[in-house]
């Protein structure tokens, strides 16, 4: 996997109570112009974007964990963010190694900023930690 350090969310981020993630992407404000090209976000256009959610570290006292896909008006997500997309994981799935990967990120993200948020299900984790972000292109390789 290739990783750029400016769109990514965490950075072996340890997760042991519900957060969200370290760092957010600005996606900047719609309609702003750039050389020329006004940013948009179409409902029904779908662009490719590899997005990875990799666990660096075995999770430990947790029932599961649930990640989110959110985008807000601003930047501590914390205002009406808006849940994109959702799947929970099962303590016995979050082990160093287990990569969760996206071919591309949901559509109508209306947001200005893009963060995970991760939801903690039982008990506080004692252990556990994730680096997640947009990749140059997600591996399907067999992880057995």
């Amino acid at each position: 996997m290739i990783l750029d350090k400016n769109t990514l969310l965490s950075d072996d981020q340890a997760v042991t109570a519900t957060a969200i993630s370290e760092n957010v992407i600005d996606l900047g404000v719609l309609g702003t112009t750039y050389d020329g090209v006004a940013l948009s976000r179409k409902e029904g256009t779908l662009q490719k974007v590899p997005f990875l959610v990799q666990v660096t570290a075995d999770f430990a006292t947790l029932t599961s964990l649930t990640i989110s896909i959110e985008s807000d008006s601003v930047a501590g997500l914390s205002s009406s963010p808006v849940v994109h997309f959702s799947q929970v994981i099962a303590v016995a799935d979050l082990v160093a190694g287990k990569k969760i990967s996206y071919d591309f990120l949901p559509n109508e993200i209306t947001g200005r900023y893009l963060g995970l948020r991760y939801t903690v299900t039982g008990s506080n984790a004692t252990a556990g930690n994730i680096t997640a972000g947009v990749v140059a292109a997600v591996d399907h390789a067999y992880q057995g």
